[in-house]
């Protein structure tokens, strides 16, 4: 067993004892299990999927870092959202208006930066709800 702690700026997301947990990295994604080596790493904007005792929950999750100790897993991410919160039309709507927003900034380096990184979290979230409804792993599809 390992102890997980998930925490945004807001709020801890999750604390307790898992089996595993797969992560989202810049790399592809990551699995975590009981003597993993110690390891700092940046978490891309994804699913985090948490494994305890035969069953699994998701969340979607922005971006952040990890650091793994072999005993603790410590995420801290900008945003994080259980995968039961989320409806698939209100992410479509959000996703929609990023999309907007960054062809209204192109010539805006933030607010360029500020869009694209509003547009990975929707894509995020709706990847988590997706797979949340199909019970399936999907991969990931760039514009998804």
């Amino acid at each position: 067993m390992l102890k997980l702690e998930i925490t945004t700026p807001d709020r801890p997301m999750f604390e307790g004892e898992v089996d595993s947990v797969s992560l989202p990295t810049p790399q592809g994604e990551i699995t975590i299990l009981p003597h993993h080596i110690p390891l700092i790493s940046i978490i891309a904007p994804g699913a985090i999927t948490i494994r305890q005792k035969g069953s699994e929950q998701l969340l979607a999750v922005s971006r952040g870092v990890i650091e793994v100790d072999g005993k603790t897993i410590r995420v801290m991410v900008d945003t994080a959202d259980r995968a039961d919160e989320l409806q698939e039309q209100a992410i479509l709507k959000a996703k929609a208006e990023a999309e907007k927003l960054q062809k209204e900034r192109r010539d805006d380096r933030e607010g360029f930066a500020e869009a694209t990184a509003i547009l990975e979290r929707e894509l995020a979230r709706l990847h988590v709800v997706r797979r949340r409804r199909t019970g399936t792993r999907m991969p990931h599809v760039e514009g998804q």
